[in-house]
């Protein structure tokens, strides 16, 4: 008489275990490399591939619930993509100087006076760097260009005031730490880019 072969039963994650193992699968090094979507898509085409193999000698219960588990997946999969394309999207706006927004330098400059007598230190530095780059904007100094970068701005500027370059460019730095790098202001930084702002508006 022929024994039975017993079959290993199948794996039947929670939904918490299932986000947990794409979670730990995408922290493999290999998917930090360039080409992260596609090791991601080959990686899940494996573990579609290896689910309906393994689905063929299962129970139709064990089918069902191998199927909501990649359901999940590929939710969770969707969800991370989407939230690390909405967080470089939302850095990448925030680091522009010179936005869509239409605003004036004096606007501007009044927000930073504002901020500053309030104590914001970090929204005065902001707003005093974009002040700045609008009024070079107003003057014809500087290209207006939506979505140039502190840098960016620095460098035009620098070309314009080679003997202001070393203020320019630790203004710039200043306004990328404090806006996007979540670094404090003092008062003294905040005051120093209003004090460029004035002098580069007094050159002619």
């Amino acid at each position: 008489m022929t024994p039975l072969l017993l079959r290993d039963p199948p794996v039947q994650p929670s939904p918490d275990e299932a986000r947990s193992w794409l979670r730990r699968e995408l922290l493999h090094p290999e998917y930090h490399q360039q080409n992260v979507l596609q090791q991601v898509l080959t990686w899940l085409q494996q573990q579609v591939r290896g689910g309906l193999n393994a689905a063929q000698d299962a129970p139709p219960l064990s089918t069902f619930a191998a199927m909501v588990v990649l359901v999940l997946l590929v939710l969770g999969l969707g969800w991370l993509l989407s939230r690390a394309r909405w967080s470089a999207r939302a850095r990448d706006e925030q680091r522009v100087v010179l936005t869509d927004e239409v605003v004036t330098s004096a606007e501007l400059r009044r927000r930073a006076e504002t901020a500053l007598a309030e104590g914001r230190h970090e929204d005065a530095l902001v707003d005093g760097f974009r002040a700045l780059a609008v009024r070079q904007v107003e003057r014809g100094r500087l290209d207006d260009a939506p979505g140039a970068t502190a840098h960016e701005v620095a460098t035009s500027l620098a070309g314009t005031y080679p003997h202001q370059r070393p203020r320019v460019a630790g203004s710039a730095v200043l306004f990328e730490a404090v806006l996007y790098g979540d670094h404090s202001a003092t008062r003294d930084q905040a005051v120093s880019v209003l004090d460029l702002d004035n002098e580069l508006a007094g050159l002619r």
